[in-house]
């Protein structure tokens, strides 16, 4: 039981993390309407990104005065912002043509097979977890709901 209950917590944010990608992914496309262009909804997609997270760093005291940590990390840790322009921008050209339920099928089996090649290898400094029977099953049976799902 509390094995159950210390999973049930973290998964439930987890589905309002997967939510919050749709909403903003549905708030995107239509702004890209209005704005007409992917990269303008984009680039204020991220504005009001930023502009949030100032918000919770100055509500939860962060320090300001990580310059010296710069210096302290490979440069392609910097690099996060990237990956997350990729999709933002992919959802917003993506969602009006292939419906949410199929986007966010194919975006989930990516993140599901990019995740078994990181555990698999322990990429980017994560523990390495083998991939087995199962995991891989699953991976498929994400592929074919993306299929199913695509109608």
């Amino acid at each position: 039981m509390r094995i159950a209950l210390s999973f049930l917590g973290p998964a439930l944010l987890a589905v309002g993390a997967g939510a919050s990608f749709v909403t903003q992914s549905a708030l995107n496309a239509q702004l890209r309407v209005a704005l007409n262009s992917p990269v303008r909804a984009s680039f204020v997609s991220y504005a009001g990104g930023t502009l949030a997270m100032v918000i919770v760093a100055l509500a939860m005291r962060e320090s300001w005065a990580y310059v010296h940590d710069f210096t302290r990390s490979s440069w392609w840790l910097w690099t996060g912002g990237f990956f997350g322009a990729i999709y933002v921008v992919i959802s917003i050209v993506l969602l009006p043509r292939i419906g949410a339920a199929t986007l966010f099928a194919a975006i989930v089996t990516g993140q599901m097979i990019a995740s078994l090649a990181f555990d698999q290898w322990g990429l980017f400094g994560l523990s390495p977890r083998p991939v087995d029977l199962g995991r891989v099953l699953g991976a498929l049976l994400l592929v074919g709901g993306v299929i199913l799902i695509r109608r």
